[in-house]
């Protein structure tokens, strides 16, 4: 039996603050994520477990846990021999083994049905939790088909990084029982601009040696990674194994980064001193290599802001509920209904946006390859620039409370901008969907496809459709290229919704966000949408 804490404090009584969230079910308090994934063949299985156990009052406690101490760097040993590592608070730990069981990893290279819709859906959960951990099994997810595409790799990369045992010993790949890789091309003069990477590589017998700095390095305590060196040809691809079979490979922590955000997942500076490393792909060819991945991890930076969005909204949506102020709850003041309502469409709409686009990657055919690459880009540029304003909204309805490490919303706060910059922040992302759209007509057929689908069915889109597309008729210039990406965005999200989401939903979305019916700030949209989109309970609280 555990006793209830005090209401009554001598100088005063507690009242008019709502009772802790307790435990709360990720998958069954979610009915649009359901209906999406039911409709598409994903067993519940798959994600009604692990959705119930992030939910768990004790695993979002191990959360703060694992933001509240960061891992440590431990340089050298009481000797002063070099280690190179990183040590993690357990509670780390614990959710590493969680999602590497669940198979957030390898679930989409199973053979199962809808294995990266499932991957999308693990990630859309886990980030309304604990963002830091996803870092390393993100990038693990993402390299699975590079390692694939490599011959002649010593040991069995594909079978530890598909592995479900989450082992984080310091040991060689065949000592281990699981394996993560990371990667580390970022270099300090190029930035996103890769080709102007400095590190090079030198051939010593059957195997390269590596030399040079790598300025972003996440998760430096995966087991490999994958990175870009400088051979006589041009840029290659290699695997960069953290361990050799007897020795430390020579991979040397210089710092950690001081982040904003993230804070469970080490992101360090590393160089490279002659460290060992394999060749994959064909020299000077690197970055075409490495693109697989590339794409891949783009996908979960696309998916991960409707999670943070779906978790601020959540604890704002609990404080409205149980809150009262001028004699009402928050939730039954039109104001209020209209900040909610307009949020909950900017979730809402990334959340189905960004699903659609992962069951693309589940397809084998040329069309669903070439939808994925212009979807992909569109989905994480949008969802991404209106995350930070949803969770400063969902911290504003909490008041002073939401400011305060006491609720989950400084670290969501914290965690909103990062999925924006990583993988290819915005400009980076419009210029690679104008080159698409130019260089790939089949990804603009696509995409014309997946628009032209949704006509007829609401007046207004049908409108703003045209009028996209009478507006750059012309052609879309470097400088124009973000107004151009936002507008296909919206016009995307509107056509999901209206072929695959609720038609009353789906009309406030298009009426708010294309006719021009709302100004810039969130809660200016019609009292009858804010009506529409509350009486939907996609927020259903406990009782």
């Amino acid at each position: 039996m555990q006793l209830d804490p005090m209401a009554d404090l001598g100088t005063h009584e507690v009242l008019n603050q709502p009772d802790p969230v307790g435990d709360i079910d990720l998958w069954r308090k979610d009915p649009v994520l359901r209906t999406v994934l039911a409709a598409r063949g994903v067993p519940e299985k798959a994600l009604a477990p692990y959705g119930a156990e992030l939910g768990r009052a004790d695993t979002r406690e191990a959360a703060r846990d694992a933001n509240r101490y960061p891992p440590e760097l431990r340089l050298f040993d009481s000797g002063g021999r070099r280690l190179d590592e990183l040590r993690f608070h357990p509670a780390y730990h614990r959710f590493m083994q969680l999602s590497v069981a669940a198979g957030y990893h390898s679930v989409a290279w199973e053979g199962g049905p809808a294995g990266h819709l499932t991957h999308a859906a693990m990630v859309y959960l886990a980030s309304q939790i604990e963002p830091g951990h996803c870092c390393p099994l993100t990038m693990t997810y993402a390299a699975v088909p590079v390692i694939l595409g490599a011959a002649d790799l010593p040991g069995d990369w594909h079978a530890a990084l598909m592995s479900r045992r989450h082992d984080p010993t310091v040991a060689p790949l065949a000592a281990k029982t699981g394996a993560t890789l990371g990667m580390a091309m970022t270099e300090k003069q190029g930035g996103s601009d890769v080709r102007a990477n400095t590190t090079r590589a030198e051939r010593d017998g059957t195997v390269w040696r590596l030399t040079g700095h790598k300025w972003f390095c996440s998760a430096p305590m995966s087991d490999g990674f994958l990175t870009l060196a400088r051979t006589g040809r041009g840029l290659t691809c290699f695997l960069v194994p953290r361990w050799l079979e007897d020795a430390r490979n020579p991979i040397r922590i210089q710092r950690l980064k001081d982040k904003l955000g993230n804070r469970s997942n080490g992101s360090a500076e590393i160089e490279y001193q002659r460290a060992l490393a394999w060749q994959i792909g064909e020299e000077g060819d690197g970055i075409r290599t490495i693109v697989e991945m590339v794409h891949h991890t783009r996908l979960d930076t696309a998916i991960a802001p409707a999670g943070l969005m779906r978790a601020a909204l959540h604890e704002a949506h609990h404080w409205a509920v149980h809150r009262r102020a001028f004699q009402k709850r928050l939730i039954d003041q039109p104001l209020m209904r209209a900040v909610l309502a307009d949020l909950t469409l900017d979730w809402l709409g990334s959340l189905m946006l960004g699903m659609h686009v992962a069951a693309s990657f589940d397809g084998s055919s040329a069309e669903d390859r070439a939808f994925a690459r212009i979807g992909v880009a569109l989905a994480k540029y949008l969802s991404n620039k209106l995350c930070p304003q949803v969770v400063v909204e969902a911290m504003e309805v909490m008041g002073g409370m939401g400011y305060v490490e006491d609720t989950p919303l400084p670290l969501l706060y914290r965690e909103a901008p990062l999925n924006g910059i990583w993988e290819g922040s915005g400009n980076v992302i419009c210029l690679d969907a104008l080159r698409t759209l130019a260089r790939e007509p089949l990804a603009a057929e696509m995409l014309a496809a997946r628009l032209d689908g949704a006509a007829g069915r609401d007046r207004a889109y049908d409108t703003a459709l045209a009028a996209h597309r009478n507006r750059w008729s012309d052609g879309v210039t470097e400088a124009q290229a973000r107004q151009f990406v936002e507008g296909s965005a919206l016009l995307l999200t509107a056509a999901v919704l209206l072929t695959e989401g609720d038609p009353a939903l789906a009309e406030a979305f298009v009426q708010t966000r294309l006719n021009g019916n709302r100004a810039r700030t969130p809660g200016t949209i019609p009292a009858a949408f804010a009506g529409t989109v509350l009486a939907r309970d996609l927020f259903p609280q406990e009782t």
